[in-house]
């Protein structure tokens, strides 16, 4: 019988594996020598509710809304045993590589999911992966109160000044086209006094549109984490990681979070990456192959390998 406990923990690999195929891989891995758990872990972002249903259960419901361009679409949301209600922005309004267009994408239909869900006990919103820049215009066309106390998760902790020039590039701006944006955002005279709160920028000015509605933004990772009941203490190892290590997995990523609290138990972390970059020096962190199609052989290759691994 294994005497060992260790935690399988990752955030997902975009595009590659989620967070939950993620730690069963690593799993798989770590049972050839250690009783394991799996708790994979989100920053606010797309997959987080995915994430908080492995951790919590609860219900899945589904509401029909609007996309960022009109089109109809049915978004998930999940109702916990008790009466809270979880969303994610993602749902709803997707960022969608095939159109990109900053100035037409409305976050109309997150105000039409947000309405959906009725009058829980609390609400949590989880922003992050949209298609718009407009500051949660279309949010404000839906509503004018929030349907309960309300909680935030925003995965970028920029203020709405940034939001056009941080973001707007992905979602298929040009630098003149994101100065335009910008200038409209710090238009919004209902705003203004919510526009240099950290995350008011995020999901496009979603969180600024949210805090005028009374909303409390907070960072991602460490909400979820909380929400999950992320608990390092009695196991000798956690396992966690993305797709990508650098000196910005310690500024709000949900493995950095992993890993400060584990510092704190004084448990060892092993933070993996596809790609290893420039990382924090008191990161124990691993580098995979860096090959897609491999990911999940590397996972369990990596969760075997650990048995023996010391730190240097």
């Amino acid at each position: 019988m294994p005497s060992a406990r260790a935690l399988a923990s990752p955030a997902s690999l975009k595009g590659v594996l989620s967070a939950r195929k993620a730690a069963a891989a690593l799993a798989e891995g770590l049972r050839s020598w250690a009783e394991v758990d799996e708790l994979p872990v989100a920053d606010g972002g797309e997959g987080t509710l995915d994430v908080l249903h492995a951790a919590l259960g609860g219900e899945w419901r589904e509401a029909e809304v609007s996309d960022a361009f009109g089109r109809p679409r049915v978004a998930r949301w999940l109702l916990l045993s008790d009466g809270s209600a979880l969303v994610e922005a993602a749902q709803a309004i997707p960022l969608d590589p095939d159109r990109l267009d900053p100035f037409a994408a409305s976050s109309r239909g997150l105000g039409e999911l947000i309405r959906a869900v009725g009058q829980p006990r609390e609400l949590h919103v989880f922003l992050g992966g949209t298609a718009n820049v407009d500051g949660g215009a279309g949010l404000l066309e839906i509503l004018d109160e929030l349907p309960a106390p309300t909680r935030v998760a925003y995965d970028a902790g920029v203020p709405l000044v940034d939001a056009a020039r941080v973001f707007a590039a992905q979602k298929g701006a040009t630098p003149e086209a994101a100065r335009e944006l910008e200038a409209r955002l710090l238009g919004l005279e209902q705003l203004t006094p919510y526009a240099h709160l950290p995350g008011a920028g995020a999901a496009g000015g979603l969180g600024a549109a949210l805090a005028f509605l009374g909303a409390h933004l907070l960072p991602g990772a460490p909400l979820v984490l909380d929400l999950a009941v992320f608990d390092p203490r009695g196991y000798d190892l956690v396992v966690t990681g993305e797709g990508t290590a650098d000196r910005t997995t310690t500024r709000g990523k949900a493995p950095g979070e992993v890993a400060r609290r584990c510092e704190l138990a004084g448990v060892r972390c092993v933070v993996f990456a596809g790609r290893v970059g420039d990382v924090v020096p008191e990161l124990e962190v691993v580098a995979l192959s860096g090959d897609p199609t491999r990911a999940r052989e590397d996972l369990v290759d990596l969760g075997r390998f650990l048995h023996d691994a010391k730190r240097e």
